[in-house]
């Protein structure tokens, strides 16, 4: 199945429920073949805005391009788009043949072809020999496939995707992510992907539009968005990260740093080893508030002369001492200067 993508152009979308703006004047380009994911917590506006290229929410002003052809004003079964709902919306009274051959009956698909291309689509996500079970009769993982073989069925050129692993289990979601990702690459159609989770955000995409209050706070690679944020959200919200004044951090060999802004060096940046400091690495003091372990690191909270709360993530294998650490213990933490992103004094949003 080789599918011609189609590329994305979103225009100052606007949209507004009552007092509430889930969009405001929010744009952005697509391009074909793209896998490209909307991260936010609740309320960010990201579902709104994929609801809104489905064609199930319309914008109060803006435009919604797809391959050149204006779509905002398109009933959603106009616009050939694939979704993969959150909740799957399989038909539980329909086996699994019957409910991946569903869009290809609504588009009078001949019987026989309708089959042949489910049959397809079901081998594509792994499900060969299920056509006849009952969904009741299936896993979370199995029922994920299922709706996903029935999105990419009639070959559309854009697919859209909200929060589909949210039911499953940590392990499973893992796997599931790295399954749509295949599926992706081999079908190359044009994804937008709605999630809350960062690490999912940052394992599935080739780029992240990360969004809150209706609004895209910053698009990028995932590494560009977790090492160099452009504002204060963004930093916190994709992992763990100490944000603290440049001007009270200190070089190993004793010097201040003059600069000004705010820095953001993630947890895991952070070692206890001076032996493994670099010459222009920068270290901070403090006393050990808590800890945690986590298995494959150890969590520590620690508090700066000045009442700073710096959050460290010590690899377990290189964290023997941590076991014996007790609260209220001095500890001085060293991190290279590569690893310290600067935000500005008008980025701290």
């Amino acid at each position: 199945m080789a599918i011609t993508s189609l590329p994305i152009a979103i225009g100052t979308v606007r949209k507004v429920f009552g007092s509430y703006v889930a969009l405001n004047d929010v744009s952005l380009d697509v391009a074909a073949g793209e896998f490209l994911t909307l991260l936010g917590p609740s309320g960010s506006g990201k579902t709104t805005l994929l609801m809104a290229l489905a064609g199930f929410v319309r914008p109060d002003s803006g435009s919604l391009i797809i391959g050149g052809r204006d779509v905002t004003r398109l009933s959603p079964e106009k616009r050939e788009i694939g979704i993969v709902f959150q909740n799957y919306a399989l038909f539980p009274h329909m086996s699994v043949l019957a409910n991946v051959q569903y869009p290809l009956m609504l588009r009078r698909v001949p019987k026989a072809e309708a089959r042949e291309r489910a049959l397809g689509a079901l081998a594509r996500v792994k499900l060969v020999g299920y056509g006849e079970r009952n969904i009741a009769a299936l896993s979370g993982g199995q029922r994920q496939r299922v709706a996903l073989a029935r999105a990419i069925v009639f070959e559309p050129r854009v697919m859209l995707m909200d929060e589909p692993l949210s039911a499953l289990d940590k392990n499973l979601r893992e796997h599931m992510q790295f399954e749509i990702r295949r599926l992706h690459d081999d079908l190359g159609v044009t994804t937008i992907y709605v999630t809350h989770d960062q690490r999912e955000a940052l394992t599935m995409s080739d780029r992240i539009a990360v969004m809150d209050a209706g609004e895209i706070q910053q698009i990028g690679k995932p590494s560009e968005i977790y090492h160099h944020p452009t504002n204060r959200f963004v930093a916190e919200f994709m992992g763990e990260a100490n944000i603290l004044p440049v001007g009270s951090l200190t070089q190993i060999n004793g010097s201040t740093q003059d600069r000004q802004g705010f820095a953001m060096i993630r947890a895991e940046s952070f070692h206890l080893d001076a032996a493994d400091a670099e010459p222009d690495a920068i270290a901070i003091t403090g006393s050990l508030c808590a800890k945690a372990f986590r298995g494959e690191n150890w969590l520590l909270n620690v508090e700066t002369e000045a009442g700073a709360q710096v959050m460290l993530s010590v690899p377990a294998t290189r964290a023997a001492c941590c076991a014996e650490l007790r609260t209220g213990q001095a500890i001085t933490a060293y991190a290279a200067a590569s690893s310290v992103h600067t935000l500005p004094e008008e980025a701290r949003r």
